[in-house]
């Protein structure tokens, strides 16, 4: 009897063994589409070289700012879609959050700059993502720069929390 129950315990080990590893398999070749989905999207690079994985979402990323607080920094890479883009030299652009928000990024040192014509294409953008105030001034320069009217910037009386991001690499989804 004991003889009995030792062979079933060690068939049943083994069709529970051999079922895990199937189930490891069926992750590892989903993994494995998904890296090749990432592979196979053709990226534009601005910048220091970056790779597309490990990107946070732009949802994910709202829910990162909204904890921040004037000051805070923090190292991220991200994937959203342009609003806008510094129509005078391509030195800045603005990146859509899901909460109607936007992230105003700004290149590291001043050291490479994005086409003019991207507006509602994806980018991944690589960094540090912060909270800052911007100046009456400095607010006018931008909106000046996005093409906003005379009547526009006069609007612009108060300084403003601003979501920010200083890129130091960026990918643009090609078509």
């Amino acid at each position: 009897m004991k003889h009995i129950l030792t062979v079933v315990f060690t068939v049943l080990l083994l069709v529970s063994c051999k079922e895990e590893k199937k189930a490891e398999g069926d992750l590892a070749t989903v993994e494995t589409e998904a890296q090749t989905e990432l592979q196979d999207v053709k990226y534009a690079s601005f910048g220091k070289k970056i790779i597309a994985s490990d990107a946070l979402s732009a949802e994910r990323m709202a829910v990162h700012y909204s904890n921040m607080k004037v000051g805070d920094t923090i190292d991220a890479k991200m994937i959203a879609k342009v609003d806008e883009v510094c129509q005078a030299k391509g030195c800045w652009m603005k990146l859509d959050l899901p909460d109607g928000e936007q992230v105003m990024v700004k290149f590291k040192d001043y050291g490479f700059f994005m086409p003019k014509d991207i507006s509602g294409k994806e980018v991944i953008i690589n960094g540090k993502a912060y909270v800052n105030e911007v100046p009456v001034d400095e607010q006018r320069h931008y909106a000046e720069d996005g093409g906003a009217t005379p009547e526009e910037i006069a609007k612009i009386t108060e300084p403003k929390k601003t979501l920010s991001f200083e890129a130091d690499g960026v990918l643009l989804k090609e078509d």
